[in-house]
């Protein structure tokens, strides 16, 4: 898959320029890909990337903001690859707050501006946090989701929020006015909101969660979503929440791997069979302990199933698990463990050896 990051080629950033051209005669065409395209411009990222256009534009628009705005929101229109038009907002509109919401607002359906508002929240936490309310009862559920998106605590490739770290309960009003919202596309955001501050503060996402559900079905898929990592810890409360019980009754056969050395590249094959002496809903996951660079080990939990086990009832599974280097996941040598967890308790471990071919 083609890095978004070159999305930007020179010759679309070509016509782009043209079209801001058109609206401001006074725009540099070739001054401005020059700022862009310079000798850094190979070894950017694609944040790195905006924020380079970003500035790049600031040197060739008008310096009063709100022409330059003007223009420039003009020319974006039609142009896919114009994910560079909040952080344009955010570098240069921070002293002119009623534009630049204004703006943020237009705008965050055609390029999410969840990034640009933590500049502004960092500015004036109360007066953001009271527009974003302000947001949630908008007609468009892309406003409404970046209410809740744009506060994250822990916003992958966002800004970082440390006051929400440190005390999350601002965001709260946010989750509580979206808990029943229609949109999925909103209540995925909620709920990956609560799942942020649950690792910090998860007793205070507990006890609101004991107070949303059953509620509103709605809602109820935000509790689930939201508390996954929660899930994954095996916290006892959130596992009775959700009607997990203690599985003194419940039974692992013939857990085996089908080889215990397998080559980086190839798939891990594993296989059980589970049965209960009672009715039983239990939450099956395995967990593996990955070799880091550095030697140590961290664990991966994967959810592999969830049901309602009638007593007597066998069910078997086999899994497979990938060991193919990713982007985002690298495989080393040594030994590995792989670990069966039935409802937050790890029950039965094997160990495993990858190597290199």
């Amino acid at each position: 898959m083609e890095p978004l990051k070159n999305m930007f080629q020179e010759e679309t950033m070509r016509k782009f320029a043209y079209t801001l051209h058109s609206y401001d005669e006074d725009f540099q065409v070739e001054r401005f890909l020059k700022l862009v395209f310079d000798e850094e411009w190979e070894t950017l990222e694609l944040k790195a990337r905006c924020r380079k256009i970003s500035i790049s534009l600031g040197k060739c628009l008008p310096s009063n903001y709100q022409m330059a705005i003007d223009i420039l929101e003009k020319a974006v229109s039609g142009y896919s690859f114009a994910i560079f038009f909040p952080d344009f907002v955010e570098v240069f509109g921070l002293d002119d707050w009623d534009i630049s919401i204004k703006v943020l607002e237009r705008n965050t359906q055609y390029w999410s501006s969840e990034f640009a508002v933590r500049a502004f929240i960092l500015k004036d936490e109360k007066r953001m946090m009271k527009q974003m309310l302000v947001w949630t009862t908008h007609e468009s559920e892309h406003v409404r989701r970046l209410a809740s998106e744009g506060c994250r605590p822990m916003l992958p490739w966002g800004q970082s929020i440390p006051q929400f770290k440190k005390d999350p309960s601002p965001i709260l009003p946010i989750s509580e006015a979206l808990k029943k919202d229609d949109a999925l596309y909103v209540r995925k955001s909620v709920a990956n909101n609560l799942n942020d501050i649950s690792k910090t503060h998860p007793q205070l996402v507990i006890d609101l969660m004991k107070t949303w559900i059953g509620k509103d079905e709605r809602t109820d898929w935000i509790i689930k979503h939201g508390c996954r990592s929660l899930l994954k810890k095996g916290n006892l409360e959130i596992m009775q929440l959700f009607g997990y019980q203690a599985f003194d009754q419940v039974h692992i056969k013939e857990f085996h791997l089908e080889k215990d050395t397998i080559a980086i590249g190839e798939e891990l094959v594993f296989m059980f069979d589970i049965v209960s002496d009672q009715d039983i809903k239990i939450r099956i996951e395995y967990g593996i302990d990955y070799i880091k660079a550095n030697g140590k080990t961290n664990q991966k939990i994967f959810k592999l199933s969830e049901v309602s086990l009638k007593a007597g009832k066998q069910l078997s599974y086999v899994r497979k698990q990938s060991f193919k280097d990713t982007s985002v996941r690298k495989h080393y040598t040594g030994k590995h463990t792989l670990t069966l967890i039935i409802n937050g308790t790890a029950c039965q471990s094997l160990a495993f050896d990858v190597i290199k071919t």
